[in-house]
């Protein structure tokens, strides 16, 4: 078993050194990119939201979406249903901003994601005249120039979309938002300067025309996951996303336990049925990290209790701990570069990106072993089941 444990501690070892270099690379590309002009392509944009239910912030984070510093887009807010309590809200919101708000009622979802059903109708109803859509979250709250760095790498119009990802910044200081913070940033530098981006849902801009060229609307059809399916439909018509890093966008959060494991399952049920590579890479790497660590952490203590030498296993078993802090480090950092105005808040609560760092792979692997026994999610309050990319049930609303 010690002979085991070696070999898991070496190959945990050389892959932390590794994902280090790697996270230096992400950095360089962030940096290239926040020093790059954004061009001068400024097309006629629909920025399109959908919304559920009175979230906390969600006033500021949608005026946030009416304060871009671009000359010519529209805003659509998209409901279920007229009923929902955020619809005074949205309508206050319409008659007090700059840009021109749409409120769009899309009607109850039926066999795919309510948000996605939302999507579809919002765009099945756009006038002809858009040349490029946004796609934009009720929870997410963007800067003023969001929009414009978004949509300007689309000035090539080989490109499939131009994606960014979320942050999340707890409100709240409790142990369940700050592991939900720490379990979500890793995903940041994923995306960056290669071919295999995928899009985010939160903050996606996409050619009115590639996205009826790739068969978005089709692909949406009975889907659950708008950015699974997004990024599917893309790769099948070769198309390539971009990773703007500079649209990093903020996202307020607050949960609790039940919240976290409700939405860190969900994530990763999703990922199961839409990117099966992506979920067996994923279960692989993190199981391993914690099988190296709670074997280390195993030999110690048997070291320890018969008198033994211990302090090499200590070492090999805290060494990837100490990797995986660093990692956490050096995107903490570079996430301040991005956006300055968040350092003081990024610095206050640093430990949670890299303390928190080494035990995000124990939280993954409980979602990874989680979705080997179900294909059933809770979402906005509305239970689905995940047939196939292609086929979802509606559960219970």
């Amino acid at each position: 078993m010690t002979d085991f444990f070696y070999f898991l501690a070496a190959v945990q070892i050389l892959l932390g050194l590794y994902m280090i270099a790697d996270g230096l690379r992400w950095r360089g590309y962030v940096r290239r990119r926040l020093f790059s002009h954004p061009g001068f392509y400024a097309p006629r944009v629909a920025v399109i939201c959908p919304c559920k239910g009175m979230e906390p912030g969600l006033d500021r984070n949608l005026l946030s979406l009416c304060e871009f510093d671009y000359p010519n887009y529209e805003l659509f807010l998209v409901l279920a249903s007229s009923a929902d309590p955020a619809h005074g809200l949205l309508l206050n919101l319409a008659n007090r901003t700059k840009p021109k708000v749409h409120i769009v009622i899309a009607g109850p979802p039926e066999n795919c994601g309510e948000k996605v059903n939302n999507l579809r109708f919002a765009v099945e109803q756009l006038p002809a005249d858009f040349d490029v859509l946004v796609f934009a979250d009720s929870d997410g709250r963007p800067g003023h120039q969001w929009l414009q760095r978004l949509v300007a790498p689309l000035a090539d119009s080989r490109l499939g979309a131009a994606t960014t990802f979320r942050w999340f910044l707890p409100s709240r200081a409790n142990f369940a938002t700050a592991l939900e913070a720490a379990w979500n940033a890793p995903i940041v530098s994923m995306l960056g300067e290669h071919q295999h981006n995928f899009c985010w849902g939160g903050g996606t801009a996409i050619r009115y025309s590639v996205f009826e060229q790739a068969g978005l609307f089709e692909e949406w059809r009975n889907s659950v996951s708008d950015d699974f399916s997004m990024t599917r439909a893309l790769r099948r018509s070769n198309r390539s996303i971009f990773f703007v890093p500079e649209c990093l966008t903020l996202s307020y959060c607050d949960t609790d336990f039940d919240g976290l494991i409700e939405f860190t399952n969900r994530q990763i049920i999703i990922t199961r049925v839409y990117s099966p590579r992506h979920w067996f890479l994923g279960a692989v790497g993190h199981g391993i990290y914690c099988l190296t660590i709670l074997l280390g952490a195993v030999l110690v203590l048997g070291a320890l209790f018969t008198g033994s030498p211990a302090s090499h296993l200590f070492f090999l078993t805290l060494t990837p701990v100490i990797l995986s802090a660093l990692r956490g480090a050096t995107r903490l950092v570079t996430v301040g570069e991005i956006n300055p105005a968040w350092k003081p808040k990024l610095a206050e609560q640093g430990w949670i990106w890299t303390l928190l760092a080494a035990l995000v792979p124990f939280l993954y692997s409980a979602n990874f072993l989680t979705s080997l026994f179900t294909r059933k999610i809770r979402w906005r309050g509305i239970h689905y089941e995940l047939i196939s990319p292609t086929q979802t049930k509606i559960i219970s609303r």
